[in-house]
C-alpha cells in the first residue's frame, strides 16, 4: 500500500486504477473512502480483494466498475499454469464478480465481455488465454479512456460564460477509467476557455459530492461550492442554478436513469424552476434490455451508513453513541429519475435523445468485442 499527498491544484486527472505487470501483475487503485483527507493506493493481488473494494466503495461509479471487473477476471487467473485451474477459478470467480453491486450494469456487462473472449479461446493453452483476457481487460480500459474524452467534446458547448452548475454525487474520473462523464464536460469546458462556477450537493450519506467532486474540482482549478442536499431547491428558487449535469449508472431504453440516491430529486426541482438538467453516460452505460427504469435493480446498503453519518455530527455527545431502540434505517443508494424531467443525454455520440438510435451499434461494438 502506498500512500502520499497528491499535488495541488493539478490538471491531470487522478488515475482511479490501473494495471502493473504482465498477466502475474496486480491492480492499483485509489481507497477512495479516504478522500479527501489521505491519499492511497491499494494495491489488488485477488478477485476476493477486488470484490471487498467495489462493495465498500474503495471503487465506484459506473464505469470504474467495468474496469474494475474486467481487471477482477485476470486476477483469478494469477499464477495459475492449467487450463484446468483456470476454468475451475473463472466459474467461482465471475457471478460473485458480476454480482458485486448489482445497480450500475457496466460491471455485469465487461465481466461478461471478458468470458466471452474466454470462451472464444476453448483451445487455447493457460499463457495464451490469460494473455487474451489481460489484453481484453486493457482494452476496456482504454475505451472508456476515449468515451470519457468523447463525452467532455460532446457535451462541452452547452457550458456558458459566467453560469453556475450543479452536479449530484461523483461522475469524474474517479467515477471512471478516465476524466469523467458529467465532469468530463466541464473539464472540456475550461480547457476551451469558458469560465464558471460549480456547487456540488454533499450527496449523503457517504458525501461523494462534499469529499470526492469537491476534490477533483478544486484539482483541477474549477471554483466549487459544496452544499446540503437539500439546499439545492432554495438555490434554483433564487436564480443561482443555471443548469444541472450529472452522471447515470443505468440507462433504460425509454431514457430513465438511475444514478446516486437524491438524483430524481434534483430533477424534479430542475423541472419545476425550468432548469436544464442532463444525463451524461457512456454506450456502456445504457441498458436496452430493459424497457423502463422499473426493471433498473436499486441496491439498498447497510443502514449502519445512514447511522455513522449522524453519529460523526454529534460532538457534544459523550461515550459511545448507538442507534436508539425501535429505529430503523433504510438505505436505497439509487433512485430512478424519469426520462421526461431529463433535457438531454451526452453521450459520446453526441447530445441525444430517445430512442438513441446513434448508440445502438456503439454499444453492440463495445459489449461483444
Amino acid at each position: 500500500m502506498n500512500t502520499f499527498n497528491p499535488p495541488g491544484q493539478s490538471l491531470q486527472h487522478p488515475e482511479t486504477l490501473r494495471w502493473v505487470g504482465d498477466a502475474d501483475g496486480h491492480v492499483l487503485l485509489i481507497e477512495q473512502t479516504r478522500l479527501p483527507a489521505e491519499f492511497v493506493e491499494l494495491e489488488i493481488k485477488t478477485t476476493e480483494e477486488m470484490i471487498d473494494a467495489i462493495v465498500r466503495l474503495a471503487v465506484r461509479g459506473a464505469p470504474a466498475l467495468g474496469v474494475a471487473g474486467a481487471y477482477g477476471v485476470c486476477l483469478a487467473l494469477r499464477g495459475l499454469t492449467d487450463r484446468e485451474s483456470i476454468d475451475r477459478a473463472l466459474e467461482s470467480a465471475a457471478p460473485s464478480l458480476r454480482n458485486a453491486r448489482p445497480t450500475a450494469v457496466n460491471l455485469a456487462a465487461m465481466v461478461d465481455r471478458m468470458l466471452t473472449v474466454f470462451n472464444r479461446h476453448g483451445d487455447s493453452g493457460a499463457t495464451e488465454v490469460r494473455k487474451a483476457l489481460l489484453s481484453e481487460a486493457q482494452q476496456i480500459h482504454q475505451e472508456d479512456k476515449d468515451l470519457c474524452s468523447a463525452i467532455g467534446r460532446a457535451g462541452a458547448s452547452i457550458i456558458e460564460d459566467g453560469e453556475t452548475v450543479l452536479t449530484h454525487c461523483n461522475a469524474g474520473a474517479l467515477a471512471t477509467g478516465g476524466s469523467g462523464t458529467a465532469l468530463a464536460v466541464l473539464y472540456e469546458a475550461w480547457r476551451q476557455g469558458r469560465r464558471f462556477q460549480v456547487i456540488a450537493d454533499e450527496t449523503r450519506p457517504l458525501l461523494q459530492g462534499a469529499r470526492l467532486t469537491s476534490w477533483e474540482l478544486a484539482r483541477a482549478g474549477i471554483p466549487v461550492t459544496v452544499i446540503a442536499d437539500g439546499a439545492a431547491g432554495h438555490l434554483m428558487a433564487k436564480g443561482e442554478i443555471n443548469r444541472v449535469i450529472t452522471g447515470s449508472d443505468r440507462v433504460a431504453g425509454n431514457g430513465d436513469a438511475a444514478n446516486k440516491i437524491g438524483t430524481y430529486g434534483a430533477a424534479v426541482l430542475a423541472h419545476r424552476h425550468q432548469i436544464p438538467f442532463y444525463i451524461a453516460a457512456p454506450s456502456t452505460t445504457f441498458d436496452f434490455e430493459l424497457s423502463s427504469g422499473n426493471e433498473i435493480p436499486i441496491e439498498e446498503r447497510s443502514g449502519q451508513e445512514l447511522w455513522q453519518v449522524v453519529s460523526a455530527s454529534i460532538d457534544r455527545c459523550e461515550g459511545p453513541l448507538s442507534i436508539p431502540a425501535g429505529v430503523e434505517f433504510r438505505n436505497p443508494a439509487f433512485d430512478v429519475t424519469p426520462a421526461g424531467l431529463i433535457s438531454g443525454w451526452i453521450t459520446e455520440a453526441g447530445l441525444i435523445k430517445p430512442p438513441f438510435t446513434e448508440l445502438k451499434s456503439n454499444i453492440s461494438d463495445l459489449l461483444t468485442r
